[in-house]
């Protein structure tokens, strides 16, 4: 075969090849001291004459799952819907229940304050929170200025600018303030008129306290710091339940003692004093669960505590009886649906108003008890509907009943000759009809918790009046007779202050947001 005709390679192709050559060689050489030296890798390199590093394997951190990790039924051998895969769906979903409910289970044993703190400062006896120290636009006002001097009732005009004239905390603005870690559920005062003193009880049974007479620190702000920041006031938390504390009440007898009703289905004593809580009711079997939605010790009687549950039930139970026995303990089906709350007459005890999803306003009296066995009422004395379900009632100690409802509106029913009543009166259509309907915009929906109208329990001037949270992210006051007196807000407010609470006595209102925010008038 004839060759073809050689080709010359140009100069710069020759100088190419050569440079080629040139790092072919440098890089066995390389190679060949490496080998040397025993730095080579221990195997082969690549057709370019590089080895791909090795990366690092991440360290494994184990955790704990809460339910068995699922697996393939058919790798397993297991046929689709055979018996065999049927059981073990059933065997993880008990697992996923069982490990769900532990979570919620309640604890039945005495907790030390100084072993359940969530957050804050460590309790002491020496120095606990005791001692003395130092239909409308969004968020529009519907109470205004000019609102407060539209009347010629100067007692009433002077009462308006009275509680308008109420302050927001001006030590610390609202957002400062994260009293409970999830949202409020229930809010009061302590009774102390030394100081205002403010409890909360949030969704995962937290309870936070604040002392509101805190003075905030003196930061010297300097020359080149523009911004800065403010730590907040010294609160403290702990967990007190393992479910929502839906309501609380210090005792009548004794500041120290608080009750405090959860969903967990148990009701606490939390001695301030002592810094401990116990156990006071819950069902005897531990795994039965029956929420609770109120509790209350009566004004006559340090021994007897009440309750109602999201069962439609209420119960009434002597403290003195040992909790593993029932014989102290009686409780009756009033409802067949949510008892969202009731309340004691704060002087005639043995009347109870109930509120229920069942949209009724009930009123019972205790003194009459009928029926035998599981099939025992006390007397119904009368009740009223309202078009949608009632969220309370709750009495004031001159004979009224507060009711909010989700029709949008409060009611006010005047029962002022209640100490007249004989035993199981019966109350007619009339005597039922509330004697003011105040508009109220109470669309709270599932993020914002229920609006209650709250009673000022002793207030200084014999004027009858109550709060509630108002969806502008104001507080609202009104009188017995439905008077508008004041709408509480303020530039710092910027979530709805939903639950909303006077102090027994002193002209002070604290308001709870979703957010376990406080907000503080006084």
């Amino acid at each position: 075969m004839a060759r073809g005709p050689k080709v010359e390679l140009s100069e710069y192709e020759q100088k190419r090849l050569e440079n080629i050559a040139k790092t072919q060689a440098l890089l066995r050489t390389l190679e060949l001291e490496a080998a040397s030296t025993g730095l080579a890798p221990s195997s082969r390199s690549s057709a370019s004459g590089r080895t791909k590093a090795k990366k690092p394997t991440p360290k494994k951190i184990k955790q704990e799952e809460p339910i068995p990790r699922r697996t393939s039924s058919r790798l397993r051998g297991i046929v689709a819907d055979s018996e065999v895969a049927k059981r073990k769906a059933e065997e993880e979903h008990e697992a996923f229940k069982d490990a769900e409910k532990a979570k919620r289970q309640r604890v039945s044993e005495d907790l030390n304050l100084s072993d359940i703190v969530v957050a804050g400062r460590q309790w002491n006896q020496s120095g606990n929170f005791l001692v003395n120290v130092g239909p409308t636009k969004p968020y529009e006002r519907t109470f205004t200025v000019e609102d407060v001097k539209k009347t010629s009732d100067k007692d009433l005009k002077a009462l308006r600018e009275k509680m308008s004239g109420l302050q927001l905390w001006e030590d610390y603005e609202p957002n400062e303030i994260k009293i409970t870690p999830e949202r409020i559920y229930s809010l009061a005062f302590h009774p102390t008129a030394d100081k205002p003193l403010v409890f909360a009880g949030d969704k995962m049974g937290n309870l936070g306290i604040c002392d509101c007479s805190q003075s905030a620190p003196n930061v010297k702000k300097e020359e080149d710091d523009e911004d800065v920041s403010k730590e907040g006031p010294a609160i403290s938390t702990f967990k007190l339940h393992t479910r929502t504390i839906c309501t609380f009440q210090f005792s009548p007898f004794d500041s120290n003692a608080l009750f405090s009703a959860s969903y967990d289905s148990s009701i606490r004593k939390m001695d301030l004093a002592k810094g401990v809580a116990i156990e006071i009711y819950a069902p005897a079997d531990k795994n039965e669960e029956e929420p609770l939605s109120g509790v209350e010790i009566a004004a006559n009687d340090p021994n007897m505590l009440y309750f109602s549950t999201l069962e439609g039930k209420f119960g009434i139970y002597d403290m003195r009886t040992p909790a593993e026995k029932a014989a102290g303990l009686e409780v009756f089906q009033l409802s067949e649906k949510k008892i969202g709350g009731f309340t004691l007459h704060p002087l005639q005890p043995h009347l109870v108003a109930t509120a229920s999803l069942d949209r009724t306003l009930k009123i019972w009296d205790l003194r009459k008890i009928s029926g035998e066995s599981d099939w025992r009422f006390p007397a119904l004395l009368g009740e009223h509907e309202s078009k949608l379900s009632v969220s309370h009632a709750a009495w004031n100690s001159a004979g009224q009943v507060a009711t909010a409802s989700y029709d949008d509106t409060i009611k006010i029913h005047d029962f002022s000759n209640s100490a007249e009543w004989k035993v199981g009166i019966s109350l007619s259509d009339t005597q039922m009809r509330p004697t003011a309907v105040i508009p109220h915009n109470n669309q709270t929906g599932r993020w914002v918790t229920i609006l209650r109208a709250q009673w000022q329990l002793r207030p200084q001037d014999g004027v009858q009046r109550f709060c509630i949270g108002n969806m502008n992210r104001f507080v609202d006051i009104y009188t017995s007779q439905g008077q508008q007196l004041a709408q509480l807000g303020g530039e710092g407010v910027t979530a709805v202050p939903a639950v909303a609470k006077f102090h027994p006595a002193q002209d002070w209102v604290a308001g709870g947001t979703a957010s376990g925010k406080l907000c503080v008038w006084m």
